[in-house]
Protein backbone atom coordinates (compact mmCIF):
# COMPACT_ATOMS: atom_id res chain seq x y z
CA UNK A 1 0.00 0.00 0.00
CA UNK A 2 1.36 3.40 -0.90
CA UNK A 3 0.28 6.46 1.02
CA UNK A 4 -0.18 9.66 -0.99
CA UNK A 5 2.44 12.35 -0.64
CA UNK A 6 2.91 15.81 -2.05
CA UNK A 7 6.44 15.82 -3.43
CA UNK A 8 8.01 14.72 -0.15
CA UNK A 9 9.09 11.30 1.05
CA UNK A 10 6.96 8.32 0.00
CA UNK A 11 5.65 6.07 2.72
CA UNK A 12 4.79 2.44 1.96
CA UNK A 13 2.98 0.37 4.59
CA UNK A 14 2.46 -3.38 4.40
CA UNK A 15 0.57 -5.47 6.97
CA UNK A 16 1.75 -9.03 7.57
CA UNK A 17 -0.34 -11.71 9.27
CA UNK A 18 1.16 -14.02 11.87
CA UNK A 19 1.45 -17.62 10.74
CA UNK A 20 0.54 -16.82 7.12
CA UNK A 21 3.41 -18.80 5.62
CA UNK A 22 1.51 -19.22 2.34
CA UNK A 23 1.75 -15.48 1.66
CA UNK A 24 5.16 -14.99 3.23
CA UNK A 25 7.37 -13.03 0.86
CA UNK A 26 4.58 -11.18 -0.97
CA UNK A 27 4.97 -7.92 0.96
CA UNK A 28 8.75 -7.84 0.45
CA UNK A 29 8.37 -8.56 -3.28
CA UNK A 30 5.88 -5.70 -3.55
CA UNK A 31 8.22 -3.40 -1.63
CA UNK A 32 11.10 -4.20 -3.96
CA UNK A 33 8.90 -3.51 -7.02
CA UNK A 34 7.57 -0.29 -5.51
CA UNK A 35 11.08 0.94 -4.75
CA UNK A 36 12.19 0.22 -8.30
CA UNK A 37 9.15 2.14 -9.54
CA UNK A 38 10.17 5.08 -7.37
CA UNK A 39 13.61 5.18 -9.00
CA UNK A 40 15.60 3.47 -6.26
CA UNK A 41 18.75 1.94 -7.76
CA UNK A 42 18.55 -1.85 -8.30
CA UNK A 43 21.21 -2.67 -5.68
CA UNK A 44 19.50 -0.52 -3.06
CA UNK A 45 16.06 -1.95 -3.90
CA UNK A 46 17.57 -5.45 -3.63
CA UNK A 47 19.06 -4.72 -0.19
CA UNK A 48 15.73 -3.25 0.95
CA UNK A 49 13.96 -6.33 -0.42
CA UNK A 50 16.22 -8.62 1.62
CA UNK A 51 15.63 -6.59 4.78
CA UNK A 52 11.88 -6.58 4.14
CA UNK A 53 11.81 -10.34 3.40
CA UNK A 54 13.69 -11.30 6.55
CA UNK A 55 11.55 -8.94 8.62
CA UNK A 56 8.39 -10.23 6.98
CA UNK A 57 9.26 -13.86 7.70
CA UNK A 58 10.04 -12.95 11.32
CA UNK A 59 6.56 -11.43 11.56
CA UNK A 60 5.02 -14.57 10.03
CA UNK A 61 6.96 -17.02 12.20
CA UNK A 62 7.39 -15.25 15.55
CA UNK A 63 4.71 -12.59 16.05
CA UNK A 64 1.43 -13.36 17.76
CA UNK A 65 -0.70 -10.83 15.89
CA UNK A 66 1.39 -10.06 12.82
CA UNK A 67 2.83 -6.62 12.28
CA UNK A 68 3.78 -3.97 9.79
CA UNK A 69 6.62 -3.16 7.48
CA UNK A 70 6.85 0.57 6.86
CA UNK A 71 9.22 1.91 4.21
CA UNK A 72 9.90 5.62 3.86
CA UNK A 73 11.68 6.67 0.68
CA UNK A 74 13.32 10.05 0.31
CA UNK A 75 15.81 11.42 -2.17
CA UNK A 76 18.80 10.13 -0.19
CA UNK A 77 17.44 7.41 2.11
CA UNK A 78 15.29 4.31 2.35
CA UNK A 79 14.15 3.79 5.94
CA UNK A 80 12.55 0.48 6.90
CA UNK A 81 10.68 -0.31 10.10
CA UNK A 82 9.45 -3.79 10.99
CA UNK A 83 7.20 -3.73 14.04
CA UNK A 84 4.99 -6.18 15.91
CA UNK A 85 3.21 -6.54 19.20
CA UNK A 86 4.45 -10.08 19.66
CA UNK A 87 6.21 -11.89 22.46
CA UNK A 88 9.46 -9.90 22.19
CA UNK A 89 13.03 -11.15 22.03
CA UNK A 90 14.47 -12.34 25.32
CA UNK A 91 18.17 -11.89 24.46
CA UNK A 92 18.87 -9.59 21.50
CA UNK A 93 22.63 -10.28 21.48
CA UNK A 94 21.97 -14.01 21.27
CA UNK A 95 19.30 -13.48 18.59
CA UNK A 96 21.90 -11.61 16.51
CA UNK A 97 24.27 -14.60 16.66
CA UNK A 98 24.43 -16.36 13.27
CA UNK A 99 22.67 -19.72 13.48
CA UNK A 100 20.79 -19.05 16.71
CA UNK A 101 17.06 -19.68 16.32
CA UNK A 102 13.97 -20.11 18.43
CA UNK A 103 11.82 -20.99 15.41
CA UNK A 104 8.98 -23.42 16.06
CA UNK A 105 9.26 -26.88 14.55
CA UNK A 106 6.61 -26.15 11.86
CA UNK A 107 8.78 -23.31 10.52
CA UNK A 108 11.95 -25.40 10.56
CA UNK A 109 10.18 -28.22 8.73
CA UNK A 110 9.35 -25.71 5.98
CA UNK A 111 12.99 -24.59 5.72
CA UNK A 112 12.74 -21.43 7.81
CA UNK A 113 14.35 -20.64 11.15
CA UNK A 114 18.02 -21.08 10.24
CA UNK A 115 18.96 -18.22 12.55
CA UNK A 116 20.16 -15.85 9.84
CA UNK A 117 17.21 -13.43 9.56
CA UNK A 118 18.39 -10.69 11.90
CA UNK A 119 21.98 -11.16 10.70
CA UNK A 120 20.86 -10.69 7.08
CA UNK A 121 18.87 -7.60 8.03
CA UNK A 122 21.85 -6.10 9.81
CA UNK A 123 24.26 -6.99 6.98
CA UNK A 124 22.10 -5.29 4.33
CA UNK A 125 21.48 -2.08 6.28
CA UNK A 126 23.79 0.92 6.47
CA UNK A 127 22.29 1.58 9.89
CA UNK A 128 20.44 -0.92 12.10
CA UNK A 129 18.71 -0.74 15.46
CA UNK A 130 16.50 -3.22 17.28
CA UNK A 131 14.28 -2.69 20.31
CA UNK A 132 12.36 -5.48 21.96
CA UNK A 133 10.41 -5.87 25.17
CA UNK A 134 9.09 -9.16 26.49
CA UNK A 135 5.32 -9.23 26.16
CA UNK A 136 5.03 -6.04 24.12
CA UNK A 137 6.88 -6.69 20.86
CA UNK A 138 9.83 -5.87 18.68
CA UNK A 139 10.75 -2.92 16.50
CA UNK A 140 13.56 -3.12 13.94
CA UNK A 141 14.75 0.11 12.33
CA UNK A 142 17.01 0.09 9.27
CA UNK A 143 18.37 2.67 6.89
CA UNK A 144 19.85 2.34 3.43
CA UNK A 145 21.71 5.33 2.06
CA UNK A 146 20.72 5.64 -1.57
CA UNK A 147 23.69 5.64 -3.87
CA UNK A 148 24.07 6.89 -7.38
CA UNK A 149 24.59 4.14 -9.95
CA UNK A 150 25.44 4.20 -13.62
CA UNK A 151 23.11 2.74 -16.27
CA UNK A 152 24.50 -0.77 -15.70
CA UNK A 153 23.55 -0.57 -12.04
CA UNK A 154 27.15 -0.31 -10.79
CA UNK A 155 28.32 2.38 -8.44
CA UNK A 156 30.62 4.83 -10.18
CA UNK A 157 34.22 4.62 -9.07
CA UNK A 158 35.98 7.65 -7.74
CA UNK A 159 39.49 8.31 -8.98
CA UNK A 160 41.89 10.38 -6.94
Amino acid sequence: MQEPTHGGPRRLVHHVRAGDIEHGGLASAQIKRQLSGLGVAPQDARRAGIIAFEGEMNLVVYSTNGGTITVTVSEKLVDIEVADEGPGIEDIDLALTPGFSTAPSWARELGFGAGMGLCNIQANADWFEIHSHIGSGTRILCRIERRRHDASGHRPTTRT
